[in-house]
């Protein structure tokens, strides 16, 4: 008989709403997660110990974990602390680094991880990889993907509105991945894996073409999916292909050449898409993409970030280097710093007109 189907990695649960924090505990004792209510939970110094606070009372048999920052050493001392003890599943509350401390902690120890997310600044809520500082630099380690996934709406509305607007950023930058990768299948052949494309072009569309705000739920509750479908669509593929092409190498070559002065990741890959599809003709989608990014009050041009034009080029010039073997429309032009100042100027130009 042949095979009809196949197994996809995803959370049992997924929650986006207004509230979904009230309702934690009773998730938490899902069978599937904790049978017995021995929970391991990882927290910032923010707005992890208020929450703490608030969710303490009602889980009453779970341990808390202070994390200082999003580094690897930050995540081998938490699965340190968590080894031998016993816990049906570790949590990750706070933003982007927590999560992916959680997850690679979890991963380490071979337990499952929850995602309560307090801020929707990346795709890495629901992704199947951890994002972590090191010695080098920063580097992306392979992770299950969470067992369960929540996002309460109000909790959101707390954080600063940058950081929603940086989710924006990365959720729209999938259309100039999903380009990256329809191009290197036609240039060599590389696999596409249609329901990984798919499923991240819906979710970056979703966000691109909702008329509504930051300040709307029904806005955040399209990011909060577009995110999490995005970290499912990696696990389809097994790879970071449906989320990353040019706008995520530009972002690496930002965050490696200006450590100390990088933007947020969300605000950094917008740009990088922005200018990705300018290079390759896709003036149209370009301009959508500009005119989406400058609504939402993300940057446009790199001086809105900090960066000259000069810094910027040389970032695009460099950007093939932080993911050798990816092949995007920057290793298919592989234009000079020249060439690459010429064609910044026709895309600022464009935006000016």
């Amino acid at each position: 008989m042949p095979v009809l189907t196949r197994l996809i990695p995803s959370p049992v649960s997924v929650d986006i709403r207004r509230g979904a924090m009230d309702d934690l505990a009773g998730l938490l004792a899902d069978q599937r997660i904790s049978s017995s209510g021995r929970l391991a939970f990882a927290i910032s110094g923010g707005s992890g110990t208020a929450l703490r606070e608030k969710l303490a009372p009602v889980l009453p048999d779970a341990d808390w974990f202070a994390v200082a920052d999003g580094t690897i050493d930050s995540a081998v001392r938490l699965a340190d602390g968590i080894k031998g003890k016993r816990y049906d599943a570790v949590v990750g509350l706070g933003g982007g680094k927590i999560i992916d401390v959680t997850k690679y902690a979890a991963a380490r120890l071979g337990l499952p991880m929850v995602a309560v997310a307090t801020n929707l600044a990346h795709d890495g809520i629901c992704s199947p990889v951890a994002t972590l500082d090191n010695d080098n630099g920063r580097g992306s380690y392979g992770v299950p993907t969470p067992i369960a996934v929540v996002i309460d709406l109000d909790v959101i509305r707390d954080a600063p509105v940058r950081f929603v607007r940086s989710g924006i950023g990365d959720a729209v930058s999938n259309i100039s991945a999903i380009a990256d990768w329809e191009l290197s299948h036609r240039t060599n052949g590389e696999p596409v894996d249609g329901l990984a494309a798919a499923m991240a072009r819906t979710a970056g569309e979703a966000v691109l073409r909702h008329p509504g705000g930051v300040g709307d739920d029904e806005f955040l509750t399209v990011l909060a999916e577009a995110l999490v479908l995005t970290g499912i669509a990696m696990s389809i593929s097994g790879d970071t292909r449906p989320s990353s092409g040019a706008c995520h190498e530009i972002s690496h070559a930002f965050d490696l050449l200006h450590p100390k002065r990088s933007a947020l990741h969300g605000e950094q890959v917008g740009l990088g898409a922005a200018f990705a599809m300018h290079l390759r003709g896709a003036h149209e989608e370009s301009g959508l993409l500009v005119e989406v990014l400058h609504r939402h009050g993300l940057p446009v041009l790199p001086e809105q970030i900090g960066f000259t034009v000069d810094e910027f080029v040389r970032a695009v010039a460099y950007a093939p280097q932080t993911r050798p073997g990816r092949f995007t429309i920057l290793e298919h032009l592989d234009l000079s710093t020249d060439q690459i100042r010429d064609a910044y100027a026709d895309y600022a130009k464009t935006i000016s007109s």
